[in-house]
């Protein structure tokens, strides 16, 4: 419930949390401060000979106490404080104690606590309530004995239908009606405010929470990010580096020159590596929204050289007109037709050949990498590659195919809405 909805209604399963013990020392010595101050107020008003009679030192004494001191537990036992204090109140009018300042302060926070304090809010309304009842119902009785006591404040006139006796009357009322509003609204704003303090620090803390779950999210994003380019940079080469490991140590000896051929493109792959790695790294060092702009559709050519110079024979086709394509679309295609054609060298099998298609439409581009493998690669599991080459193509909003052809060999489709990405 906001500080807008009405005070009066407790909100929906929450109670106020008991006082701290800093609040309650801090009771304690306001009662004491207040008591001490009706003592004081006490003998001047006696000097000042309000009363005729006053009541004397050890009645007084302990009805101020009355008065004045439950405030000592008013936030821990706010309705036994609200009565006992009603009670001293009306003592001291009883009894003609001279004392009139303290014990209305005294009374005005009695039910303001009742109001800020009590969480059932049908219990805060009723003990209010009867206490307002209480002491409009001794005002009423004062006034009228006023009134009718031909003695009684002889000062003011009792002539006309709007004499200053009436008017007198009058403004007690409505001072009492003032004192009383005020202390109960009061009342009800501090518990209302009570509340929308303990949901901002629900809110707050919901939030801190949100923070830290949105941050391990990161974290956790970033390292399948770091694991997937890992996966694109390393792979494709090491791949290649196999194949050509295993063709120069079986043509060693019967034919040096291709054996060191075989060695040669191991050393470039190598190295090519080893250059990826270093763009890599680069990159994660720089800001967490920066592409590597090293790969895309336009180097595919280059992609399609090194698959043929790793024993697999590769077609690369353009269908339709090349249309600028999102950096972030160029690179994940990119990735997914260099993922495609090292699984191509890893399972196709020594007769497996390749081919590589980019289309472009009106409002996407695709690109499509086959193979005429046989069994082997027709079985092939899912593993972190296809995993990353389904991330990248959800990245951008488009759509994967992939999986064996009837027939035979394997083939991936990726689909990418460029409308979508430039979005």
């Amino acid at each position: 419930m906001s500080t807008a909805t009405t005070a009066s209604a407790r909100p929906a399963g929450w109670s106020r949390p008991p006082a701290t013990r800093r609040e309650r020392l801090t009771d304690l010595a306001l009662a004491g401060g207040l008591y001490v101050a009706a003592i004081l107020s006490q003998q001047l008003y006696r000097v000042a000979g309000i009363y005729d009679e006053p009541a004397d030192g050890v009645v007084t004494f302990a009805v101020l106490a009355l008065a004045v001191l439950p405030l000592a537990v008013r936030r821990s036992h706010p309705i036994v404080a609200g009565v006992l204090v009603s009670a001293g109140f009306i003592a001291t009018g009883i009894l003609q104690v001279p004392e009139l300042l303290i014990v209305n302060i005294t009374l005005f926070m009695a039910i303001y606590t009742i109001g800020a304090w009590v969480s059932r809010r049908s219990l805060a309304i009723g003990t209010r309530a009867v206490i307002v009842i209480v002491m409009a119902a001794w005002l009423l009785i004062a006034l009228f004995q006023s009134a009718t006591d031909p003695d009684a404040l002889k000062g003011l006139s009792r002539v006309g239908a709007f004499s200053p006796l009436v008017a007198y009357m009058l403004i007690q009322v409505l001072i009492n009606l003032m004192y009383f509003a005020g202390a109960w609204w009061f009342g009800d704003r501090a518990f209302a405010s009570a509340h929308a303090r303990w949901e901002l620090e629900q809110r707050s803390a919901e939030l801190e929470r949100e923070r830290e779950r949105t941050a391990a999210q990161a974290v956790a994003l970033d390292r399948i990010r770091i694991a997937r380019e890992l996966h694109d940079a390393v792979a494709h080469h090491v791949s290649v580096i196999g194949i050509q490991a295993g063709a120069a140590r079986t043509v060693l000896s019967a034919d040096p020159p291709a054996a060191a051929a075989a060695l040669q493109t191991i050393e470039e792959t190598s190295r090519e590596t080893i250059r990826e790695l270093h763009d890599m790294l680069t990159t994660l060092r720089e800001a967490d929204d920066v592409v590597d702009t090293a790969r895309g559709l336009d180097r595919l050519p280059e992609l399609i050289t090194a698959s043929e110079d790793a024993g697999v024979p590769t077609s690369y086709r353009v269908v339709g007109d090349a249309v600028p394509v999102p950096q972030v679309a160029s690179v994940n295609l990119y990735r997914i037709a260099q993922e495609a054609l090292t699984n191509v060298r890893k399972h196709g099998g020594a007769e497996a050949t390749a081919d590589v298609r980019v289309r472009y439409g009106g409002d996407h581009v695709e690109l499509e990498v086959s193979n005429t493998g046989g069994r082997a690669i027709a079985r092939m599991p899912g593993g972190l590659g296809q995993l990353g080459m389904r991330e990248r193509v959800a990245a951008s909003g488009g759509t994967l195919e992939l999986g064996p052809r009837s027939r035979g060999g394997y083939l991936v489709r990726a689909r990418i809405p460029l409308a979508t990405e430039a979005a």
